[in-house]
C-alpha cells in the first residue's frame, strides 16, 4: 500500500485542494466587485459520504455530492471537479452587483484558518508515519 492509498491523506489531500479552489472562487467574487451584474459564488462544502467513513477502501473514490438543483458545476476557469453555488442572502446594488465585500473578507478568513488546520493536521499525519518507519 503506497502512502497514497492511506484513506486520511487522500481525504485531506481532497480538503486541501477544495481549499485552493474555495480561496479562487472567493478572489474572483472580490475583483469583481465593482462588475455591473456580477453574483457572488461559493464552493459547496464538501460531503464524505456515509458508506465511504464505513469501507475505508472506498474512500479513495470520493467524489461531491450535488444536494441541490441550483448548484452549478464549479468548472469555469480552471477545470476543477468542485461544485459552486450562489449565494442568495445579499443586497444588490442598483447596477445588479452582488458582491458584500465584508462577507466575502469574512469567507476568505475562514478559508484560510480552514486551510491552515487541515496543513498541519496533514503534516501531522506524515510525521506519525515517519516515526512509525522509524525515519525521525
Amino acid at each position: 500500500m503506497g502512502i497514497t492509498d492511506v484513506p486520511i491523506l487522500s481525504m485531506l489531500r481532497t480538503r486541501l485542494q477544495w481549499g485552493q479552489e474555495r480561496t479562487r472562487v472567493l478572489a474572483e467574487n472580490i475583483a469583481n466587485s465593482d462588475t455591473p451584474n456580477f453574483q457572488a459564488r461559493d464552493l459547496a462544502p464538501l460531503k464524505f459520504d456515509e458508506t465511504a467513513q464505513r469501507a475505508p477502501s472506498l474512500v479513495s473514490n470520493v467524489s461531491l455530492v450535488r444536494t441541490e438543483d441550483g448548484h452549478i458545476a464549479g468548472t469555469m476557469g480552471s477545470g476543477s471537479g468542485f461544485e459552486s453555488k450562489t449565494n442568495g442572502n445579499y443586497d444588490v446594488r442598483p447596477t445588479g452587483n452582488a458582491v458584500n465585500l465584508e462577507q466575502e473578507m469574512m469567507k476568505v478568513a475562514a478559508n484560510q484558518m480552514d486551510y491552515q488546520a487541515v496543513t498541519a493536521i496533514y503534516t501531522r499525519s506524515l510525521s506519525l508515519f515517519k516515526t512509525a518507519l522509524g525515519k525521525r
